[in-house]
């Protein structure tokens, strides 16, 4: 099944969906978890993040509500620590990704989240938050095959967790250029 091509970025102004229950829609196409979910390579209760609020070629903000569900696959012991928002955060950069691809790419280019820094904790757990997450991701530099990515995830105007990540795009590419295994 080839997944629809992805829409141009929005004109600058456009696209900010701030209610909770609007999806962003560009060109008739919704930016959902059903769009997210073609889009990335996580798939069912992995694929965290509801839909996309707004994003331009520099950054992009989602929104999520999966950290209240029981079933979250991140949780352990019941809970949802505060660093599981990274993985909020890394899946927001590869929809961003998967945005400014080329409307001609027969595949998505594979990123890698190589590391984080910075990494701020201002709360200690996620699934007690009662507000949908915003999750927040933008690109600091990027190059042919690396991209640095700030980002935070907050709720109702309060920062949860926020810090940098460095993405390797391809890194089989890569790899075998060297003649290493990834």
């Amino acid at each position: 099944m080839t997944a629809p091509s992805p829409p141009a970025p929005p004109p600058e102004g456009e696209g900010s969906g701030t209610s909770r229950s609007a999806s962003f829609t560009l060109n008739k196409t919704v930016l959902d978890h059903a769009w997210i979910a073609c889009h990335i390579p996580h798939q069912g209760s992995m694929c965290l993040l509801d839909q996309v609020a707004t994003w331009d070629e520099q950054r992009i903000e989602c929104r999520a509500s999966s950290h209240r569900a029981a079933a979250n696959p991140l949780r352990a012991a019941g809970r949802l620590g505060a660093a599981c928002g990274i993985e909020y955060a890394a899946q927001a950069m590869a929809v961003h990704g998967a945005l400014l691809a080329p409307p001609d790419s027969t595949r998505p280019r594979v990123g890698y989240l190589v590391s984080v820094r910075g990494v701020k904790l201002h709360v200690p757990r996620l699934d007690d938050i009662a507000a949908d997450l915003q999750v927040d991701a933008t690109c600091i530099t990027r190059s042919e095959n690396n991209i640095l990515y700030q980002f935070s995830v907050s709720a109702a105007g309060h920062l949860l967790l926020e810090g940098r990540a460095a993405i390797v795009v391809d890194a089989e590419a890569l790899t075998a250029k060297s003649g290493e295994t990834p």
